[in-house]
């Protein structure tokens, strides 16, 4: 499925990133774009070596009937990083977040590991939730069913002479998403870096590699699971698993997107978003 149903959607290049706010949550301090407007709120969650402004695109095409919210998590983007780097750690931010947002049940959008979070936070906390958008994640991520559940960062160097030294490097990593990664680079002291620590990284993957077929089925919020058509993480047969596993639950497929379904295709993305997200708000409680 493709959709380009968006006229009055912003071209890409007129995208732009609001300045980044902080906040204090859980004793840590956390990074925080609010891409304004006075829609309804989405906060939205990204996945593993991601930061909030990888939303940019999703959060301009929502715009104004959505606001976007979306979080560094912790260890990513300017968020604080180290310490406990575990599932259950992300999902206890991302109540704190709703919790100090204080807007009611939220409408939640959660990428790859932020798709987890979210409903695992939807299964622990309920009463903060009103729907769930997951994308391209399953309700099984570890080695029983991933062929190559972690990307080994372990000896990647923690800095590099130019942006350009840093994107080759990238490339000759074989990351399956340049562009993705570097959103994270930045300069400073005549050197650039990634806006983590490769260690950090190796932490948050074995911690959120997990069986959470459970903590799936728990709750019974609208849903909506978007799966790139070429992802190489969430198979069709899985999606369609976790469909029938959990009622109120619907599926749809953007052809010709990977993993990154809101970079790949940002206005169906967006679209698919909206259309779910609309019929959930027109629908009373």
């Amino acid at each position: 499925m493709r959709c380009s149903c968006l006229p009055s959607s912003p071209a890409l290049e007129e995208i732009t990133v609001p300045t980044p706010a902080f906040l204090d949550l859980r004793g840590r301090r956390f990074g925080l774009l609010d891409f304004g407007g006075d829609g309804v709120p989405l906060i939205a969650l990204h996945g593993t070596f991601g930061r909030a402004s990888t939303f940019s695109a999703t959060a301009s095409y929502l715009a104004p009937e959505f606001r976007t919210i979306a979080l560094d998590q912790r260890g990513h983007g300017l968020s604080d990083h180290g310490g406990d780097l575990g599932s259950d750690a992300f999902v206890d931010d991302a109540v704190a977040l709703l919790e100090h947002l204080d807007q009611g049940p939220a409408l939640l959008l959660g990428h790859s590991m932020g798709g987890v979070v979210a409903y695992r936070l939807a299964a622990r906390r309920p009463d903060l939730v009103r729907a769930l958008v997951i994308e391209d994640v399953g309700s099984v991520t570890d080695a029983s069913e991933l062929e190559h559940p972690v990307f080994d960062v372990t000896e990647w160097p923690r800095s590099f002479p130019d942006r350009n030294a840093l994107a080759d490097f990238l490339v000759g990593q074989g990351v399956p998403a340049l562009g993705y990664f570097m959103d994270s680079a930045h300069g400073s002291g005549g050197r650039w870096r990634l806006r983590f620590d490769p260690e950090d990284m190796m932490a948050v993957q074995h911690g959120n590699a997990g069986d959470f077929r459970a903590d799936w089925a728990a709750s019974a919020h609208p849903a909506l699971l978007l799966r790139g058509g070429n992802s190489p993480l969430l198979s069709r047969d899985r999606a369609e698993e976790m469909v029938r596993a959990r009622p109120g639950t619907r599926l749809r497929e953007l052809a010709g997107c990977g993993h990154w379904v809101h970079l790949d295709d940002p206005r169906g993305h967006a679209e698919q978003v909206r259309v779910f997200l609309r019929e959930v708000l027109d629908t009373p409680l």
